[in-house]
């Protein structure tokens, strides 16, 4: 008769226990765009909804965009807009737009 180990016994039975819980701690991750826009939170409020400046969530992304190109390009003057969207690629700015317009 064969002797098995009694910890390679509660190992296997630990491994088995473990494969059959729920994966609920699988990681979660943010909207494609809301880390980006979270610097825009302080003046546009959480999620784009105000209080604050112009309220951007649900807005079309077309025209969070365009807006944020006119900023800057400089054609709204020299304001906090303009110097926060020149530290944004096109593709950021895309990113930003596309999170607020899908906020409701």
């Amino acid at each position: 008769m064969k002797h098995r180990h009694p910890l390679l016994r509660i190992v296997a039975t630990a491994a088995i226990a473990a494969a059959c819980l729920p994966t609920h701690a699988q990681a979660q991750t943010s909207p494609s765009g809301r880390l980006l826009a979270s610097n825009c939170f302080q003046c546009h409020g959480t999620n784009g909804k105000g209080p604050g400046f112009d309220t951007l969530a649900g807005k079309s992304a077309s025209e969070i965009y365009k807006e944020m190109l006119e900023f800057r390009a400089g054609k709204e003057g020299p304001g906090i807009m303009a110097k926060h969207v020149t530290g944004y690629t096109d593709a950021q700015l895309k990113l930003i737009a596309n999170y607020f317009a899908t906020v409701r």
